[in-house]
Formats: structure tokens, C-alpha cells, sequence
């Protein structure tokens, strides 16, 4: 079975190797029927720490690394800096 990939934003990166990933997720209420958004953070492992707030990143499950964490990062785009 492939391991999932979720896409979302770097949050926190104040612990060594470890980013926080805010993934936001949209569904319709299923009486409501109106359009709801909920987010949750992850801990996802960072080895070389590269990654900073606001950056974009493709993080996929893996076995557990530590208390928190069970999701690596795969790829990532920088926060463009104007």
C-alpha cells in the first residue's frame, strides 16, 4: 500500500529536525451541506532543518521517528521574500 502524502504549511520550526505542518482539509457538512474547513498540525521530521515558516511542504507518513513524530518531509518550495 502507498504511503500517504498530505500537502500543508510550516508553522513552527523551533525544535532540531522537526517542523510543524499546518494541512487544512475542505468538506461539505453532511447536513448543512455547506462548505467547512478544518486544519490540524503535524510533527514532521526536517534532517537538514531547511525549512522555515510559511514555507509550502509535501510531508508522507513513515514509521514513528520520535513521541510526535510519524511523517517526513519529501519536497518543499520557499517562501518567496519580497
Amino acid at each position: 500500500m502507498p504511503k500517504r502524502q498530505l500537502q500543508g504549511v510550516v508553522v513552527s520550526d523551533k525544535q532540531a529536525k522537526t517542523v510543524v505542518v499546518r494541512v487544512d482539509r475542505r468538506f461539505t457538512h453532511p447536513i448543512y451541506k455547506k462548505t467547512i474547513r478544518r486544519s490540524k498540525n503535524y510533527h514532521a521530521h526536517d534532517e537538514n532543518s531547511q525549512f522555515k515558516p510559511g514555507d509550502t511542504v509535501w510531508i508522507e507518513e513513515s514509521k514513528p521517528i520520535s513521541k510526535l513524530k510519524r511523517w517526513t518531509v519529501v519536497r518543499g518550495e520557499h517562501q518567496k521574500t519580497a
